[in-house]
Formats: C-alpha cells, sequence, structure tokens
C-alpha cells in the first residue's frame, strides 16, 4: 500500500519562500519518478516539478522556473520542493505524486498515486 503525504503548506507574504516535502511509504522502491502539482479555486491543475527518481533530471513549468527547486532526499523516498520568491498566484493546494511507469514523468499529470496535498497562501 503505497502513502504519500505532503506537509509544509503555510500562508505567507508575497517574496517569502516555503519548503514543501512529500514522504512515501509502501512500495516505492521502484519509483520512476516524483512530481508536484498545484490547484487554485476555479483553475484546472498545473504541474510544475517533476523529479526522475534514478538520475535526478528534473523538468519544471515555465510559470516557476528559477523559483522553485524539486529534490529528493538519500532515501529517495522524500522529495522536497524548494519555493521562493512567492507570488499571489503560487495560492493554491499542493500535491505530490508518484509513478513506476516512466512514461508518466512528465508535467501532464497521469500519475497513480497521489498525497492529500497541502494548502499554500501567499499574500
Amino acid at each position: 500500500h503505497v502513502q504519500l503525504v505532503e506537509s509544509g503548506g503555510d500562508s505567507v507574504q508575497a517574496g517569502g519562500s516555503l519548503r514543501l516535502s512529500c514522504a512515501a511509504s509502501g512500495y516505492t522502491y521502484s519509483f520512476k519518478c516524483t512530481g508536484w502539482f498545484r490547484q487554485a479555486p476555479g483553475k484546472e491543475r498545473e504541474g510544475i516539478a517533476v523529479i526522475l527518481s534514478n538520475s535526478g533530471s528534473t523538468l519544471y513549468a515555465d510559470s516557476v522556473k528559477g523559483r522553485f527547486t524539486i529534490s529528493q532526499g538519500a532515501a529517495k523516498n522524500t522529495v522536497y520542493l524548494q519555493m521562493n520568491s512567492l507570488k499571489p498566484e503560487d495560492t493554491a493546494m499542493y500535491y505530490c505524486a508518484a509513478d513506476y511507469r516512466s512514461g508518466s514523468c512528465d508535467l501532464i499529470g497521469a500519475f497513480a498515486y497521489w498525497g492529500q496535498g497541502t494548502q499554500v497562501t501567499v499574500s
């Protein structure tokens, strides 16, 4: 049973920083990638960052490139999203997701496993 749990969401002022964490448990050894997605009220879900488990290669949406950094812990069962220079438009529920299939490792969001989300509010 795979479980993803996000943490680190908070309310911050514009220009501030937050670090989100995604802790995976269960059979996570074969994950090909983990991604961060977000959804604001009334908007579609947006893929913002993906990291490939083996290579550490990363992919970012243009909206966060240069401000957000995705990384993984040494054990690869925790993935982080460092968010700097936050803007009000970054306000959303942030979700992490993971998959065993390399074909899912993009910003579209066809991931098999999802967390429950953590709220980020920027004012």
